[in-house]
């Protein structure tokens, strides 16, 4: 579900409706100011018995992450990748070091950032609209603006004539899109993507990437994408962060220099090709 929340209706800024409403086709580029930082994080678990001693899981990771920049987080199971997600998220916190948000020690949880888990977890009672305006609707913001923001949003999705659709009446990929739909609903400045994929056909999961990058020309939130697919991880980043095997660092940052939104001829390419080829081959090693 999503973390996020929104702000009241006096205060609320109309920026989601003309960003929709305005957004050109065509390449888009992302901006220059940093968004997300890990300064020297290191996150270490302490053992439930004290014979076996603590697991560190990330250690002295740095990282610096644009506005509106794509960053996949490749790396082995164990390696941090969803403990670095949740320490944006507000969910876990770092033992030394510090992540920030635009330059803030992120503390808890907050309207700027929403996640989009690998299940739906979509309430089954509900519908897919009143799925959609949930969060929104309990935070007592004006049905006038989140009818209109589910509207845009849905349409976007391409889910428009599903609205009164309960989730066991809906595929998988469309349960998820209605999850994107939910957690972009409150404007998040910074989407986070857990594997949001890993559980739909082939064929489904390139339709719900290029998804991805049509919202994202639209409206351009910084997100941060964890996916153990190699070809997936190119196919929708700006940067690919490659994690190191436990304690998880940085091994390996790969720019990925193609426009947005990305078709199906760029899977084809020769740079995709080549891309694949180096990562698969430094993930490897850190897998053995």
């Amino acid at each position: 579900m999503s973390i996020s929340t929104t702000k009241t209706d006096a205060t609320m800024p109309r920026r989601f409706e003309h960003q929709f409403k305005s957004a050109q086709p065509g390449p888009i580029h992302m901006q220059s100011e940093e968004k997300v930082n890990f300064d020297d994080v290191s996150k270490t678990y302490p053992s439930a018995g004290s014979a076996a001693g603590s697991t560190v899981a990330i250690k002295s990771l740095n990282i610096a992450i644009k506005k509106a920049e794509v960053v996949s987080i490749l790396g082995p199971t164990g390696c941090g990748k969803s403990t670095a997600m949740n320490m944006i998220a507000g969910f876990e916190f770092p033992s030394s070091g510090r992540v920030l948000l635009d330059g803030k020690s992120i503390l808890s949880p907050g309207p700027d950032r929403a996640v989009v888990f690998q299940q739906a977890a979509l309430f089954p009672w509900l519908t897919v609209l009143e799925n959609v305006v949930f969060g929104v609707k309990c935070r007592g913001i004006s049905p006038d603006i989140y009818l209109k923001r589910a509207e845009i949003l849905l349409n976007a999705v391409k889910l428009k004539g599903f609205e009164r659709h309960y989730p066991y009446q809906l595929s998988g990929g469309m349960q998820q899109r209605v999850q994107i739909a939910r957690a972009l609903i409150s404007e998040p400045e910074v989407l986070l993507m857990d594997e949001p994929f890993g559980a739909l056909d082939s064929q489904t999961r390139l339709m719900m990437q290029e998804l991805l990058l049509e919202l994202w020309v639209q409206y351009q939130p910084t997100i941060i994408f964890i996916t153990h697919d190699v070809a997936e991880a190119i196919f929708v980043s700006d940067r690919i962060l490659l994690m190191s095997s436990r304690p998880g660092k940085v091994k390996l940052a790969v720019s990925v220099d193609e426009v947005k939104p990305r078709g199906q001829e760029f899977l084809a390419s020769a740079k995709f090709v080549d891309l694949q080829a180096n990562l698969l081959t430094a993930l490897r090693q850190e897998v053995h």
